[in-house]
């Protein structure tokens, strides 16, 4: 599964979205049999996340019959939804989750909440990841994040099973 990241005014993927799409590339190489979940939706005009992920992968010679496209969820907790759905669906073990390092734990706490063990995927290292500056402040906000979703979702106020 790769986890949406922004997409530009001008309908072009963000860096961090070439970076997840580049893991889930690695990923997918890894098991060449298994489905790729591309979940993200709209949040600006113009196209989906996923569906840009889906023109991505399909480049780089991955099978369209491949991909399964999410392109409701629009925050984490909807992504983790949308995978526990879809493995549900497809009968899967588990979920490779695909994202850069700092998302990584909140994604798998999530996806646990909703049911689906998971795995890390492949991240890249060095220069292959996000700018030094970049990964702290996202880790910054990552651990607000992470008390956040969990306070929402006790709340009622997000629903993360199916």
């Amino acid at each position: 599964m790769i986890f949406g990241a922004a997409v530009g005014p001008d309908g072009r993927a963000s860096a961090a979205l070439l970076r997840r799409v580049g893991y889930g590339l690695a990923a997918a190489a890894e098991q060449p049999d298994a489905p790729i979940l591309c979940s993200g939706g709209v949040c600006r005009p113009g196209p989906s996340e996923a569906s840009i992920m889906a023109d991505l992968l399909q480049a780089q010679g991955v099978a369209a019959e491949r991909l399964i496209l999410d392109e409701l969820s629009r925050t984490t907790i909807e992504n983790a939804r949308a995978a526990a759905v879809e493995a549900a669906r497809g009968g899967h073990p588990h979920v490779i989750a695909c994202s850069d390092a700092y998302h990584l734990p909140r994604i798998r706490i999530l996806l646990r909440l909703a049911g689906v063990e998971s795995r890390p995927g492949p991240l890249g290292r060095g220069r292959a990841g996000p700018p030094a500056a970049h990964r702290l402040g996202m880790s910054l906000r990552e651990g607000l994040a992470i008390p956040h979703n969990l306070a929402l979702i006790v709340a009622g106020r997000e629903r993360i099973r199916p």
